[in-house]
């Protein structure tokens, strides 16, 4: 393999690289003493009998806004596009299929199963076992190593992974008063007992509960938990912004030139199927500093410094990758677009940085793969908010967090920002929860291919405080 050759700097990366080496010991730790001290690991082959975890092949819808051209298709539908030209153009057989693993984050109520639901759909062998996973936005990143981890222990040797959202055909729900009253009726006998059921009902209980990304255990939406990491982490405003227009300028170039033409199938909308979508809605060729900078804050409107400019979009959009053992792959003639070196998986507590679990996941990843942050070709961070990449990039330089946070004497190392996320993120790419993971995979492997760079480092943060790592290798 050759050297990592640095690509275009786009406007403004000089000073926000320069403002991550010069404030990198501002992020946030719980203190000397009172760190969790993740331990180091040792390198493990991720290899079974089979050989390694092969990534066969990984295509992707568009993705689109929310509420825009996929308004009318379901995570059943979107998940069935990718699968399908996956299936056509690697020609494999169906009957070789051992699994399907996909992730979503809000299921159809009416085919909660998705993983399932797909093979149904497509009409595969019914004999293809199916199932669904949840980690928030590191779901279909949890499919692939679901995926890897049934084809390690011998349970499978093919295996569909990937994932899908449509924000568009979000349930909408009543207040539990509501809901309570309607099941009530349905099970009242008589007619003067469902009204009087219904009597009971006030106009207040009959208002939609708006869906809200929120924790759970903290009651703060993502934003806003993001808004109190920017303030804790000393991320500036400016520094957000360019990391913004670094991803849009990235993902213009990457479009214009081409790189995405084998990653995204041609999407025809429903229900009349008149209108193809080629090209992911949302990267903005002419974004720019002033334009961005131009943009309230929408989470903290008085203090903060998180915009609809420099945060992901809400995002409709499905993605799958085609999994094989080494063997299987070399078998059945293929050529993968890379191998799983190692991966990680690491959690914090959620009140307190809430997207920082990257920086606890990668070095546990690099650790186990044997290598170094200086060994990476490229890397591809998911980018929930521009605030939470910096403030994963800073715990990655800095030396407190190292000591404080990991128990580690010297930092993870400082990210090249020409060799990150080269082809824009989810901030222009736009943000599917379920797919997102299986997107930034097929990203990093096809252009790892294309510049015959060796290896890549992904992470992806997820709601709950989880962060996921990988490293792959060509």
């Amino acid at each position: 393999m050759s050297n990592p050759q640095p690509a275009k700097t786009h406007a403004g990366l000089e000073a926000t690289q320069r403002e991550i080496t010069e404030t990198a010991d501002s992020v946030w730790t719980r203190g000397k003493g009172s760190a969790p001290a993740i331990a180091k690991h040792r390198k493990q082959a991720l290899k079974g009998s089979r050989g390694r975890i092969a990534i066969v092949d990984g295509c992707r819808t568009p993705f689109v806004k929310a509420g825009a051209e996929f308004a009318n298709m379901d995570v059943v539908d979107l998940a069935s596009v990718p699968v399908t030209e996956l299936l056509n153009r690697t020609e494999i057989d169906p009957r070789e299929i051992d699994q399907s693993i996909f992730g979503v984050v809000v299921p159809a109520l009416y085919a909660p199963n998705l993983g399932r639901e797909v093979i149904l759909r497509l009409k595969l062998p019914r004999t293809i076992t199916g199932v669904t996973v949840n980690l928030a936005c590191a779901s279909s990143n949890r499919a692939i190593t679901a995926g890897a981890e049934a084809i390690l222990t011998g349970q499978a040797e093919v295996v569909l992974a990937g994932g899908a959202e449509s924000l568009s055909t979000v349930p909408i729900t009543y207040s539990r008063n509501a809901s309570q009253r309607f099941i009530d009726v349905s099970r009242a006998k008589t007619l003067g007992k469902k009204m009087s059921i219904l009597s009971q009902l006030r106009p207040k209980d009959l208002a939609p509960v708006a869906p809200a990304i929120v924790e759970y255990t903290t009651g703060q939406t993502m934003g806003q938990s993001c808004e109190k990491m920017a303030k804790e982490n000393g991320i500036s405003r400016r520094a957000q912004d360019e990391i913004a227009l670094h991803s849009h300028q990235c993902a213009a170039d990457a479009t214009n030139e081409g790189r995405f033409a084998d990653q995204i199938v041609p999407t025809f909308t429903q229900p009349d199927y008149k209108q193809v979508v080629t090209e992911d809605t949302g990267i903005r060729s002419d974004s720019s500093l002033d334009a961005l900078g131009k943009l309230r804050p929408v989470f903290d409107r008085s203090y903060g410094t998180l915009t609809a400019g420099n945060s992901s979009p809400l995002t409709d959009g499905a993605s799958a990758v085609l999994l094989m053992s080494e063997k299987k792959a070399k078998a059945l003639g293929y050529e993968p677009l890379g191998y799983i070196r190692s991966y990680a998986y690491a959690a914090l507590d959620p009140a307190t940085q809430l997207l920082q679990g990257p920086a606890y996941a990668a070095p546990q990843a690099l650790d186990r793969a044997g290598l170094k942050l200086a060994d990476m070709g490229l890397i591809e961070m998911h980018e929930a908010f521009a605030a939470q990449i910096l403030s994963n990039i800073k715990a990655f330089a800095s030396k407190k967090f190292a000591q404080d946070e990991l128990g580690r004497a010297t930092p993870l190392g400082e990210i090249d920002l020409d060799r990150f996320n080269v082809n824009g993120g989810s901030i222009s790419i736009g943000h599917p929860f379920g797919a997102t993971g299986a997107r930034v995979t097929m990203q990093l492997l096809n252009e790892l291919k294309r510049r015959d760079l060796e290896f890549g480092l992904m992470t992806v943060c997820a709601a709950g405080g989880t962060g996921f790592s990988m490293v792959v290798e060509r």
